[in-house]
């Protein structure tokens, strides 16, 4: 055993101290009962001297306890358990982090982290492997430790400059967590993850404010991985930026149709006055209208513009004064409402208040986010196959031919939802052309006063909105003609509410990539009170989204959004990038993932082509540096900034010596071992004082 701080072993001289203490200790004498000294002659006591020790248990144990407390300060240690150091011969591990994300094209970043990375590979030696990998929104892998590995030694250099001169700066923003998790993962490997060999992972970038760490909270750093930082700082410092601020779902766009535009000034910048304008594509350093913004370094504004009226052209917003132009234009388009086609087929009359059409119009209004295309077909009548292809939902409240309903269901199959609410029993006829439902027999019923919905199951998507207990009470919801069910239903069927008296009020049949959700009451006045109540609305939607068709856009989309395609097209879609290059997916896709730039992306073709704004995230514009005491926050072990081997500020003997005390931590049990000793001590201590004071009483 050795010792990291000997000199604490002075302090065992304090064991001298409980030992003088019980020499000089005077013991009180026994009494002995008497009846009477008035007999006896007087004589005063004779004083004599003890030097005898006393309760010698008590003593070793106090003497103990300030020896385990010396020896604790004093840091012991093992010599002999300390792991492996590093064998020289096996090299090091070394992950390249090189960032590409937007706030990387400013003036001279991409040259000056090329040329830190060709650094890091000219100083590696052949036992050395390095890994390089690419990361903004996403981590790409540009070379392997696999593929360093397998590459002669002479030829490795010029591999990975060939890979360092095809990476450029991309319209993404910078999310730093998920691409040091990413890295760390490259070690898992067997092969570089031996004890003797040193892993790090070098980022190179910018390191800006804005990077997102946010995964980092969530993920333990594996031990013996440091992540040495190699910022890159631009020539000219500060930068200022502007992008959209969110508009309320609320806000009136007629009332207000001025557009909001928010522009960060960062804390190192040397400028404060801007200008703000509308600008056209190809004319760079146009404004129209330019509006003065003044903004203090460190600070934002916001600026209202009004939206042009009478001016073609103008789709972007821009910033002038600045002299970093990457993030100095947002693209503006007014969202499009999602068109939603719906199709109702029933016998009702147009405009009757007592039908469920009336109702049905009114729940479903057109707003800025959504435009209801509700169209109507008679029973009797050949479904529109126009209108039938694009309608996401069909609500069916009669009986429709045997042709109609193996239309209806071949629909289903591709993703249709049915809404299948019969006025009467017969109606319910159609529900044999349904696969697994042709043995269900249906039977008018009036209950007694009224039926109220006993069971629901908040679990399914179609009662979703009303699992908070605040929405969840139905039970002022009344039915007063109900459309009972009985016989075999297909295992798939799942019963979403139930009546009070046991019986399925509301039904879901899935098939195939759609579903037919039945229910036994409709909402017409004379049926139930659905209609009048709170519920109806919510339930509605919840059954659009249900079929996929009430799926809002994402406001304000940035680089690396997708964006959602028209719902129930049949044939392939067109989708025209800001470079004028196209892509055509098929319908199956119901999503464009290639948001890899910003502008104006159009989508479809002719009279239905709609354009959608893409921006760049905002967090890019928050450029300052990132302290790095805010990776160590989150757990990241950082190494040090230089990637040349420097020479301790200790003697080796000593950081070895500090290592191996670090991680036994025998101090620690050494504590324990003295709180135990007093603890022991302590009730020592007190029966001895019992038996002073009570001589005549035996302590157990």
């Amino acid at each position: 055993m050795s010792l990291l701080a000997p000199w604490f072993l002075l302090g065992a001289l304090a064991i001298a101290g409980p030992v003088l203490f019980h020499l000089i200790r005077r013991t009180t004498r026994e009494r002995t009962p008497f009846p009477s000294l008035m007999f006896l002659q007087s004589s005063p006591p004779r004083l004599t001297r003890r030097s005898r020790l006393e309760n010698l248990l008590l003593l070793a144990l106090r003497c103990l306890v300030l020896a385990l407390l010396a020896l604790g300060f004093s840091r012991p240690f093992f010599r002999n358990a300390r792991p492996p150091s590093a064998d020289p011969s096996a090299g090091s591990r070394t992950v390249l982090l090189l960032d590409t994300s937007a706030s990387m094209r400013r003036s001279g970043l991409r040259e000056a982290a090329r040329a830190k990375a060709s650094k890091w590979i000219a100083d590696a030696g052949p036992a050395d492997r390095i890994a390089l990998l690419t990361f903004d929104r996403d981590v790409a892998t540009r070379i392997s430790f696999a593929r360093w590995s397998g590459a002669p030694p002479g030829e490795r250099a010029a591999l990975a400059r060939a890979a360092l001169d095809s990476i450029a700066p991309g319209w993404s923003s910078s999310h730093l967590g998920p691409a040091l998790i990413r890295a760390a993962g490259e070690f898992s490997d067997t092969e570089v993850a031996g004890p003797d060999v040193r892993r790090r992972i070098v980022v190179i970038g910018d390191l800006q404010e804005g990077s997102r760490l946010e995964p980092l909270q969530s993920f333990d750093w594996p031990p013996g991985i440091e992540v040495v930082p190699e910022p890159v700082r631009p020539a000219v410092p500060g930068n200022a930026g502007i992008h959209l601020v969110a508009e309320s779902p609320d806000a009136d766009r007629d009332a207000d149709p001025a557009v909001r535009v928010r522009v960060v000034n960062s804390p190192d910048s040397r400028r404060e006055q801007y200008q703000v304008g509308w600008a056209r594509a190809g004319t760079p350093g146009t404004l129209a209208s330019p509006v003065a913004v003044y903004v203090p370094p460190g600070q934002a504004r916001v600026v209202a513009l009004a939206a042009p009226t009478n001016a073609t052209g103008l789709d972007r917003i821009e910033l002038r004064g600045d002299d970093e132009p990457f993030d100095n234009t947002v693209h503006v388009r007014p969202p499009a409402p999602a068109a939603i086609d719906v199709l109702y087929v029933g016998n009702d009359a147009p405009g009757d208040p007592r039908q469920p059409l009336f109702f049905l119009r009114r729940a479903l209004p057109e707003t800025r986010r959504q435009s209801v295309h509700l169209a109507t077909a008679k029973p009797g009548e050949p479904l529109p196959a126009a209108v039938l292809g694009r309608a996401r939902l069909v609500v069916v409240t009669s009986r429709v031919p045997d042709a109609s309903m193996d239309q209806l269901r071949a629909r289903v199959e591709s993703g249709t939802t049915v809404l299948f609410a019969p006025a009467t029993a017969a109606d319910c006829a159609s529900l044999g052309r349904w696969p697994g439902l042709a043995g269900l027999a249906a039977t008018d019923s009036k209950p007694a006063g009224y039926a109220m919905l006993g069971e629901l199951d908040f679990r399914h998507p179609l009662l979703a909105p009303f699992a908070d207990p605040r929405f969840a009470d139905f039970t002022r919801v009344h039915y007063w003609r109900l459309r009972k069910l009985a016989g075999p239903m297909p295992d798939t069927a799942r019963v979403v509410a139930r009546f009070d008296s046991g019986d399925p009020a509301w039904i879901d049949f899935p098939l195939g990539r759609g579903r037919l959700v039945f229910v036994a009451s409709g909402w017409a006045p004379d049926d139930s009170q659905f209609a009048l109540s709170s519920k109806f609305v919510p339930w509605l939607y919840a059954l659009l989204e249900l079929a996929g068709a009430a799926t809002a856009p994402v406001p304000n989309p940035i680089v690396g959004d997708p964006i959602a395609l028209p719902a129930g097209r049949t044939g392939d879609i067109a989708v025209r990038r800001p470079d004028g290059t196209t892509t055509n997916l098929p319908a199956t896709d119901a999503r464009f993932d290639g948001t890899t730039e910003p502008g104006i992306y159009e989508i479809g073709n002719g009279a239905d082509a709609r354009e959608v704004a893409v921006n760049l995230d905002p967090a890019e514009t928050r450029t300052a540096p990132l302290g790095i005491d805010e990776l160590e926050r989150l757990g990241v072990h950082v190494g040090r900034l230089d990637p040349m081997p420097v020479v301790p500020a200790v003697p080796p003997v000593v950081a070895e010596a500090a290592e191996a005390e670090g991680r036994q931590k025998l101090w620690r049990w050494l504590i324990v071992g003295t709180l135990a000793l007093l603890f022991v001590e302590t009730i020592l201590a007190g029966r001895a004082a019992a038996r002073i004071s009570n001589p005549g009483v035996t302590t157990p």
